[in-house]
Protein backbone atom coordinates (compact mmCIF):
# COMPACT_ATOMS: atom_id res chain seq x y z
CA UNK A 1 0.00 0.00 0.00
CA UNK A 2 1.16 3.88 -0.72
CA UNK A 3 2.75 4.74 2.14
CA UNK A 4 2.07 8.00 1.64
CA UNK A 5 -1.36 7.51 2.57
CA UNK A 6 -3.32 9.38 5.68
CA UNK A 7 -4.10 8.61 9.14
CA UNK A 8 -7.70 8.19 8.39
CA UNK A 9 -7.53 5.87 5.23
CA UNK A 10 -4.46 4.08 7.41
CA UNK A 11 -7.42 3.39 10.27
CA UNK A 12 -9.21 1.63 7.65
CA UNK A 13 -6.76 -0.28 5.10
CA UNK A 14 -3.34 -1.15 7.35
CA UNK A 15 -3.35 -4.26 7.67
CA UNK A 16 -6.93 -4.92 5.94
CA UNK A 17 -5.54 -6.18 2.55
CA UNK A 18 -8.97 -8.71 1.65
CA UNK A 19 -7.49 -12.28 1.90
CA UNK A 20 -6.40 -14.47 -0.77
CA UNK A 21 -8.68 -17.31 -0.43
CA UNK A 22 -11.97 -15.92 -1.27
CA UNK A 23 -11.42 -12.23 -1.09
CA UNK A 24 -13.10 -11.20 2.11
CA UNK A 25 -12.69 -7.88 2.62
CA UNK A 26 -13.27 -8.24 6.68
CA UNK A 27 -10.33 -10.63 7.36
CA UNK A 28 -10.89 -13.80 9.09
CA UNK A 29 -10.58 -14.29 12.57
CA UNK A 30 -7.15 -16.98 12.58
CA UNK A 31 -9.14 -18.36 15.84
CA UNK A 32 -6.95 -21.63 15.52
CA UNK A 33 -3.47 -22.37 18.27
CA UNK A 34 -1.50 -24.58 15.58
CA UNK A 35 -0.98 -24.26 11.82
CA UNK A 36 -0.17 -27.06 9.78
CA UNK A 37 3.48 -27.26 8.59
CA UNK A 38 4.15 -28.46 4.88
CA UNK A 39 7.61 -29.47 5.48
CA UNK A 40 9.43 -29.97 9.05
CA UNK A 41 10.70 -25.94 9.87
CA UNK A 42 8.56 -25.02 6.45
CA UNK A 43 5.73 -22.34 8.03
CA UNK A 44 4.87 -18.98 8.10
CA UNK A 45 3.28 -19.82 11.36
CA UNK A 46 4.05 -22.43 13.55
CA UNK A 47 1.85 -21.82 16.91
CA UNK A 48 -0.59 -19.27 17.99
CA UNK A 49 1.12 -17.92 21.11
CA UNK A 50 4.76 -17.47 18.51
CA UNK A 51 2.66 -15.29 15.75
CA UNK A 52 -1.12 -15.56 14.45
CA UNK A 53 -2.13 -13.96 11.44
CA UNK A 54 -4.89 -11.88 13.27
CA UNK A 55 -2.90 -10.86 15.42
CA UNK A 56 -0.21 -9.49 12.86
CA UNK A 57 -2.53 -7.25 11.07
CA UNK A 58 -3.64 -5.56 13.89
CA UNK A 59 0.38 -4.54 15.16
CA UNK A 60 0.99 -3.70 10.90
CA UNK A 61 -2.02 -1.50 11.43
CA UNK A 62 -0.71 0.15 15.12
CA UNK A 63 2.57 0.62 14.00
CA UNK A 64 1.25 2.74 10.85
CA UNK A 65 -0.56 4.99 12.78
CA UNK A 66 1.63 5.76 15.66
CA UNK A 67 4.67 5.70 12.89
CA UNK A 68 6.84 3.31 14.23
CA UNK A 69 8.80 0.36 13.07
CA UNK A 70 7.60 -2.47 14.39
CA UNK A 71 4.50 -3.12 17.04
CA UNK A 72 3.56 -5.99 19.48
CA UNK A 73 0.29 -6.54 21.16
CA UNK A 74 -0.37 -7.94 23.95
CA UNK A 75 -3.11 -9.32 26.25
CA UNK A 76 -3.12 -6.49 28.16
CA UNK A 77 -2.02 -2.88 28.69
CA UNK A 78 -0.09 -4.27 32.34
CA UNK A 79 0.91 -7.04 30.05
CA UNK A 80 2.80 -4.29 27.56
CA UNK A 81 4.17 -2.54 30.46
CA UNK A 82 5.69 -4.91 32.23
CA UNK A 83 7.27 -6.22 29.25
CA UNK A 84 9.07 -2.89 28.33
CA UNK A 85 10.28 -3.42 32.07
CA UNK A 86 12.18 -6.65 30.94
CA UNK A 87 13.95 -5.06 28.37
CA UNK A 88 16.30 -3.94 31.73
CA UNK A 89 18.17 -5.77 33.84
CA UNK A 90 19.19 -6.60 37.79
CA UNK A 91 20.66 -2.75 39.28
CA UNK A 92 19.37 -0.59 36.41
CA UNK A 93 17.45 2.17 37.25
CA UNK A 94 14.23 3.81 35.93
CA UNK A 95 12.28 7.04 35.98
CA UNK A 96 8.42 7.17 36.12
CA UNK A 97 5.79 9.16 36.34
CA UNK A 98 5.01 10.16 39.50
CA UNK A 99 1.10 9.76 38.76
CA UNK A 100 0.74 7.25 36.65
CA UNK A 101 -1.90 4.33 36.64
CA UNK A 102 -2.15 2.48 39.76
CA UNK A 103 -1.55 -0.52 38.15
CA UNK A 104 1.65 0.38 36.75
CA UNK A 105 2.92 2.17 40.39
CA UNK A 106 1.47 -1.27 41.71
CA UNK A 107 3.47 -3.52 39.11
CA UNK A 108 6.81 -1.73 39.82
CA UNK A 109 6.84 -1.38 43.38
CA UNK A 110 5.24 -4.98 44.49
CA UNK A 111 6.49 -6.83 41.36
CA UNK A 112 9.52 -5.57 39.40
CA UNK A 113 11.15 -4.43 42.93
CA UNK A 114 11.67 -8.30 43.66
CA UNK A 115 14.31 -8.69 40.94
CA UNK A 116 16.43 -5.86 41.96
CA UNK A 117 15.16 -2.82 39.12
CA UNK A 118 15.49 0.41 41.06
CA UNK A 119 12.62 3.20 40.55
CA UNK A 120 12.46 7.08 41.36
CA UNK A 121 8.85 8.43 40.84
CA UNK A 122 9.19 12.05 39.73
CA UNK A 123 7.16 14.79 38.71
CA UNK A 124 7.41 14.72 34.70
CA UNK A 125 5.92 17.52 33.85
CA UNK A 126 9.25 19.37 35.01
CA UNK A 127 11.84 18.08 33.31
CA UNK A 128 14.21 19.64 35.75
CA UNK A 129 13.21 16.96 38.03
CA UNK A 130 13.71 14.13 35.54
CA UNK A 131 17.13 15.46 34.84
CA UNK A 132 18.34 15.60 39.06
CA UNK A 133 17.07 11.86 38.98
CA UNK A 134 19.33 10.58 36.39
CA UNK A 135 21.63 8.22 37.94
CA UNK A 136 24.72 6.00 35.39
CA UNK A 137 22.45 2.97 35.69
CA UNK A 138 19.52 4.89 34.48
CA UNK A 139 18.00 2.83 31.73
CA UNK A 140 14.52 3.52 31.28
CA UNK A 141 12.64 7.21 31.31
CA UNK A 142 8.54 5.77 31.37
CA UNK A 143 5.98 8.90 31.32
CA UNK A 144 2.13 8.87 31.22
CA UNK A 145 0.77 12.09 29.48
CA UNK A 146 -1.46 12.93 30.42
CA UNK A 147 -1.70 11.58 33.71
CA UNK A 148 -4.26 9.13 35.60
CA UNK A 149 -6.42 10.75 36.78
CA UNK A 150 -4.63 14.15 37.50
CA UNK A 151 -4.51 15.09 33.90
CA UNK A 152 -0.94 16.57 34.28
CA UNK A 153 1.10 16.74 31.44
CA UNK A 154 5.29 16.14 30.58
CA UNK A 155 6.93 17.26 27.34
CA UNK A 156 7.28 14.42 25.02
CA UNK A 157 10.56 16.56 23.04
CA UNK A 158 12.03 18.07 25.66
CA UNK A 159 12.29 14.68 27.44
CA UNK A 160 13.29 12.58 24.42
CA UNK A 161 16.33 15.20 23.72
CA UNK A 162 17.29 14.85 27.19
CA UNK A 163 16.95 11.08 27.39
CA UNK A 164 19.14 10.56 23.66
CA UNK A 165 21.88 13.31 25.37
CA UNK A 166 21.72 10.51 28.14
CA UNK A 167 21.90 7.59 26.19
CA UNK A 168 18.25 6.74 27.68
CA UNK A 169 15.08 5.11 26.13
CA UNK A 170 11.74 7.21 26.69
CA UNK A 171 8.43 5.02 26.70
CA UNK A 172 5.18 6.96 26.72
CA UNK A 173 1.92 5.67 28.02
CA UNK A 174 -0.44 7.45 25.38
CA UNK A 175 -3.62 5.59 26.23
CA UNK A 176 -5.23 8.67 26.59
CA UNK A 177 -5.13 10.36 23.78
CA UNK A 178 -4.39 7.76 21.32
CA UNK A 179 -2.34 8.13 18.07
CA UNK A 180 -5.22 10.21 16.82
CA UNK A 181 -4.40 13.31 18.99
CA UNK A 182 -0.75 12.58 19.93
CA UNK A 183 2.19 10.61 18.07
CA UNK A 184 5.13 10.48 20.91
CA UNK A 185 7.21 8.61 18.04
CA UNK A 186 7.34 11.90 16.06
CA UNK A 187 8.28 13.93 18.73
CA UNK A 188 11.43 11.90 19.82
CA UNK A 189 10.21 9.41 22.26
CA UNK A 190 11.31 5.30 21.43
CA UNK A 191 8.73 3.38 22.95
CA UNK A 192 4.81 3.96 22.95
CA UNK A 193 2.40 1.87 24.80
CA UNK A 194 -1.50 1.42 24.86
CA UNK A 195 -3.88 -0.11 26.87
CA UNK A 196 -6.09 -1.45 23.41
CA UNK A 197 -8.88 -1.57 26.12
CA UNK A 198 -9.47 2.28 25.82
CA UNK A 199 -9.78 4.28 23.43
CA UNK A 200 -8.33 2.24 20.34
CA UNK A 201 -10.70 -0.66 21.00
CA UNK A 202 -13.29 1.87 22.14
CA UNK A 203 -16.31 -0.28 23.12
CA UNK A 204 -15.45 -1.84 26.33
CA UNK A 205 -15.53 -5.55 25.08
CA UNK A 206 -12.12 -6.59 24.98
CA UNK A 207 -8.69 -6.48 27.24
CA UNK A 208 -5.38 -5.30 25.64
CA UNK A 209 -2.59 -3.85 25.62
CA UNK A 210 0.41 -2.65 22.44
CA UNK A 211 3.64 -1.18 22.49
CA UNK A 212 5.45 0.66 19.03
CA UNK A 213 9.35 1.00 18.89
CA UNK A 214 11.49 3.07 16.66
CA UNK A 215 13.80 0.26 16.82
CA UNK A 216 13.20 -3.08 15.14
CA UNK A 217 16.01 -4.34 17.23
CA UNK A 218 13.85 -3.57 20.71
CA UNK A 219 11.08 -4.72 18.61
CA UNK A 220 12.22 -8.11 18.05
CA UNK A 221 13.49 -8.37 21.74
CA UNK A 222 9.68 -7.26 22.65
CA UNK A 223 8.46 -9.93 20.55
CA UNK A 224 10.89 -12.52 21.93
CA UNK A 225 9.86 -11.38 25.54
CA UNK A 226 5.93 -11.42 24.36
CA UNK A 227 6.78 -15.16 22.75
CA UNK A 228 8.45 -16.53 26.19
CA UNK A 229 6.04 -15.30 28.61
CA UNK A 230 2.60 -15.91 27.11
CA UNK A 231 1.15 -12.05 27.00
CA UNK A 232 -0.29 -12.87 23.85
CA UNK A 233 -4.12 -11.52 23.16
CA UNK A 234 -6.61 -14.07 21.21
CA UNK A 235 -7.24 -13.81 17.62
CA UNK A 236 -11.00 -12.64 19.10
CA UNK A 237 -10.00 -9.74 20.56
CA UNK A 238 -6.86 -8.59 18.24
CA UNK A 239 -10.07 -9.07 15.55
CA UNK A 240 -11.91 -6.76 17.79
CA UNK A 241 -9.73 -4.19 18.13
CA UNK A 242 -8.67 -3.77 14.51
CA UNK A 243 -12.86 -3.44 13.71
CA UNK A 244 -12.84 -0.80 15.93
CA UNK A 245 -9.77 1.06 14.93
CA UNK A 246 -11.37 2.02 11.73
CA UNK A 247 -13.50 4.41 13.46
CA UNK A 248 -11.08 5.87 15.29
CA UNK A 249 -10.76 8.80 13.36
CA UNK A 250 -14.71 9.02 13.48
CA UNK A 251 -14.62 8.49 17.53
CA UNK A 252 -12.01 10.53 18.29
CA UNK A 253 -13.07 14.21 17.63
CA UNK A 254 -16.66 13.27 19.38
CA UNK A 255 -15.00 12.65 22.28
CA UNK A 256 -12.69 15.77 22.11
CA UNK A 257 -16.06 18.06 21.18
CA UNK A 258 -17.84 16.36 24.03
CA UNK A 259 -14.86 16.76 26.83
CA UNK A 260 -14.37 20.17 25.68
CA UNK A 261 -17.34 21.07 26.46
CA UNK A 262 -18.70 19.63 29.12
CA UNK A 263 -15.36 20.64 31.07
CA UNK A 264 -16.46 24.21 30.26
CA UNK A 265 -19.81 23.53 31.91
CA UNK A 266 -18.56 21.76 34.79
CA UNK A 267 -15.81 24.60 35.39
CA UNK A 268 -18.68 27.52 35.31
CA UNK A 269 -20.50 25.24 38.27
CA UNK A 270 -19.62 26.99 42.17
CA UNK A 271 -20.05 23.61 43.79
CA UNK A 272 -16.85 21.37 42.37
CA UNK A 273 -13.19 22.96 43.95
CA UNK A 274 -11.58 22.36 40.81
CA UNK A 275 -12.10 20.87 37.23
CA UNK A 276 -8.80 18.80 35.30
CA UNK A 277 -8.53 19.17 32.07
CA UNK A 278 -6.15 20.54 29.34
CA UNK A 279 -8.06 21.88 27.59
CA UNK A 280 -9.09 25.00 29.81
CA UNK A 281 -6.94 28.19 29.08
CA UNK A 282 -6.65 27.99 33.27
CA UNK A 283 -4.38 24.52 33.40
CA UNK A 284 -0.98 24.75 33.86
CA UNK A 285 -0.29 22.87 30.92
CA UNK A 286 -3.02 24.01 28.31
CA UNK A 287 -0.11 25.61 26.15
CA UNK A 288 2.09 22.62 26.04
CA UNK A 289 -1.38 20.30 24.88
CA UNK A 290 -1.69 22.76 21.92
CA UNK A 291 1.35 21.78 21.02
CA UNK A 292 2.21 17.92 21.45
CA UNK A 293 -1.55 17.30 21.68
CA UNK A 294 -2.25 17.22 17.72
CA UNK A 295 -4.81 15.37 15.19
CA UNK A 296 -3.20 14.44 12.08
CA UNK A 297 -4.24 17.86 9.95
CA UNK A 298 -1.82 19.61 13.15
CA UNK A 299 -5.17 20.76 15.00
CA UNK A 300 -4.68 20.57 18.27
CA UNK A 301 -6.86 18.16 20.82
CA UNK A 302 -7.86 17.76 24.10
CA UNK A 303 -9.57 14.05 24.29
CA UNK A 304 -12.59 13.14 26.20
CA UNK A 305 -10.93 12.54 29.94
CA UNK A 306 -11.98 15.19 32.67
CA UNK A 307 -11.65 15.12 35.98
CA UNK A 308 -13.15 16.93 39.25
CA UNK A 309 -13.12 17.34 42.90
CA UNK A 310 -15.85 18.25 44.62
CA UNK A 311 -14.41 18.04 47.87
CA UNK A 312 -15.66 15.17 50.27
CA UNK A 313 -16.55 11.57 49.46
CA UNK A 314 -19.44 12.23 50.23
CA UNK A 315 -20.83 14.72 48.03
CA UNK A 316 -18.51 12.50 45.63
CA UNK A 317 -21.07 9.54 46.21
CA UNK A 318 -23.98 11.73 46.20
CA UNK A 319 -23.60 13.12 42.77
CA UNK A 320 -23.04 9.58 41.61
CA UNK A 321 -26.15 7.92 42.68
CA UNK A 322 -27.95 10.68 40.69
CA UNK A 323 -26.49 9.75 37.86
CA UNK A 324 -28.46 7.90 34.98
CA UNK A 325 -26.40 8.07 31.52
CA UNK A 326 -22.43 8.00 33.27
CA UNK A 327 -22.59 4.49 34.18
CA UNK A 328 -19.69 4.10 37.62
CA UNK A 329 -17.25 1.35 36.43
CA UNK A 330 -13.68 0.72 36.05
CA UNK A 331 -11.68 2.06 32.23
CA UNK A 332 -12.16 4.53 30.17
CA UNK A 333 -12.22 5.44 26.17
CA UNK A 334 -15.43 3.38 25.39
CA UNK A 335 -18.47 5.05 23.36
CA UNK A 336 -20.37 5.13 26.36
CA UNK A 337 -19.75 7.48 29.29
CA UNK A 338 -18.33 6.26 32.27
CA UNK A 339 -17.50 7.63 35.94
CA UNK A 340 -14.85 6.28 38.52
CA UNK A 341 -13.84 7.65 41.97
CA UNK A 342 -10.15 6.75 41.69
CA UNK A 343 -9.36 6.70 45.50
CA UNK A 344 -11.36 3.51 46.03
CA UNK A 345 -10.95 2.06 42.50
CA UNK A 346 -8.02 2.96 39.76
CA UNK A 347 -5.48 4.18 42.32
CA UNK A 348 -7.14 1.85 45.57
CA UNK A 349 -3.39 -0.04 45.53
CA UNK A 350 -1.82 3.13 46.58
CA UNK A 351 -1.14 4.46 49.86
CA UNK A 352 -3.80 7.18 51.40
CA UNK A 353 -0.24 9.17 51.84
CA UNK A 354 0.98 8.89 47.70
CA UNK A 355 -2.92 9.55 46.91
CA UNK A 356 -2.71 12.71 48.96
CA UNK A 357 0.49 13.82 47.51
CA UNK A 358 -0.46 13.04 44.13
CA UNK A 359 -3.72 15.19 44.71
CA UNK A 360 -5.97 12.15 44.50
CA UNK A 361 -8.32 12.78 47.25
CA UNK A 362 -11.31 11.50 48.57
CA UNK A 363 -13.68 14.05 46.49
CA UNK A 364 -12.18 13.29 43.17
CA UNK A 365 -14.03 12.07 40.35
CA UNK A 366 -12.51 10.83 36.82
CA UNK A 367 -14.68 10.80 33.60
CA UNK A 368 -14.48 9.60 30.90
CA UNK A 369 -17.21 11.06 28.11
CA UNK A 370 -18.78 9.09 25.65
CA UNK A 371 -19.85 10.00 22.38
CA UNK A 372 -23.67 10.56 23.21
CA UNK A 373 -25.72 13.53 22.99
CA UNK A 374 -23.60 16.05 24.96
CA UNK A 375 -26.81 18.04 25.63
CA UNK A 376 -28.14 14.54 27.73
CA UNK A 377 -24.29 14.32 28.94
CA UNK A 378 -24.88 17.62 30.67
CA UNK A 379 -28.22 17.47 31.89
CA UNK A 380 -27.08 13.95 33.72
CA UNK A 381 -24.16 15.35 35.48
CA UNK A 382 -26.69 18.77 36.24
CA UNK A 383 -29.06 16.85 38.64
CA UNK A 384 -26.23 15.17 40.25
CA UNK A 385 -24.46 18.83 40.62
CA UNK A 386 -28.01 19.60 42.14
CA UNK A 387 -28.24 17.05 44.77
CA UNK A 388 -24.74 18.18 46.32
Amino acid sequence: MNKKIKFNTKTVHKGQKPEKLYGAVSLPIYQTSTFKQDKIGDYIYDYSRAGNPTRTNLEENLCSLEGGEDAVSFASGLAAISSIIQLLKSGDHVILTSNVYGGTYRLLTTVMNKFKIESSWVDTSLTSSIKSEIKPNTKLIFIETPTNPMMSLSDISEISKLAKDNNIIVAVDNTFMSPYFQRPLSLGADIVVHSTTKYLNGHSDIIGGAVIVNDKKIGETLHYIQMSIGAVPGPFDCWLTQRSIKTLHLRMPRHDENGRAIADYLNHSKKINKVYYPGLDSHPHHELAKKQQLDPNGNYGFGGMVSIDLGSFEKASKFIDQLNIFALAESLGGVESLICHPAKMTHASLSSEKRKSLGISDGLLRLSIGVEDVDDLISDLDEGLQSI
